[in-house]
């Protein structure tokens, strides 16, 4: 499996190292959010990894959701249960939870089509801050801290009429931002196709704290910062 490099497992633990994640972030992802970098002050472990990793342990059902409750940092030991409902949770050693999953519809273990499900969806991920996140903060007229650039994963759904694809792609469809005060709510829904047809929808939402008036010059340095980022790791 494809995801071997990016974490290991003991009995029914999982364990994400920084590197690993750190790693799935850049070259899985494309996701340069300096959270992922080992030694970062507020390290975490991406939420697609996450994600991820139910897939591989647990199949590809027809209609998923995913709710994240917390940021996985460094040295955190995940219980992924050899068998679950349809209701389930990922959380730690210690019972504090990450990740609520509820499932329903056919399911299927194939290998090509997860690894395929997988690379897009979080291809389609990396690309959010830059080409979607960023001109609708400007499109609003206003932008998160740029000192302090979190955006929260909160929510990933999706809902697929069949199994019977191997590839599958995704296209964002519409992209919403309700702004309550310094919150910003963020809707993206997005379809998903195989051979050029649509075979299930989604919807991804996340959380952007701290909104304050847009400067452009600000905004244009958190890109600048992004793509030194990524050119940084490219040429490496």
């Amino acid at each position: 499996m494809f995801l071997t490099p990016y974490f290991s497992k003991q009995d029914q633990t999982v364990h994400v190292t920084a590197q690993q994640a750190s790693d799935f972030a850049k070259a899985i992802a494309s996701d340069f959010n300096p959270i992922h970098n080992v030694g970062a002050k507020r390290f975490c472990v991406p939420g697609d990894l996450l994600f991820a990793l139910v897939l591989n342990q647990y199949g590809l059902h027809q209609k998923m959701h995913f709710t994240f409750e917390g940021m996985v940092g460094d040295g955190v030991e995940l219980q992924f249960a050899d068998s679950v409902s349809s209701q389930f949770a990922i959380s730690d050693s210690r019972d504090k939870t990450y990740l609520q999953v509820e499932t329903s519809g056919d399911k299927v273990h194939c290998a090509t089509q997860i690894e395929s499900f997988v690379r897009s969806y979080v291809a389609f991920s990396g690309l959010n801050f830059i080409h979607v996140l960023v001109p609708m903060m400007k499109q609003h007229q206003m932008m998160i801290n740029p000192a302090r650039p979190l955006v929260i994963y909160e929510s990933m759904s999706f809902d697929l009429h069949t199994l019977d694809f191997d590839q599958v792609s995704l296209k964002l469809v519409d992209q919403q931002l309700e702004i309550t005060g310094k919150r910003g709510d963020v809707t993206l829904s997005f379809e998903l196709l195989a051979n050029d047809r649509v075979v299930g929808t989604g919807v991804k939402t996340l959380v952007m704290s701290g909104l304050r008036p847009y400067e452009a010059e600000k905004a244009a340095g958190m890109v600048a910062d992004y793509e030194s980022y990524r050119h940084a790791f490219e040429a490496a």
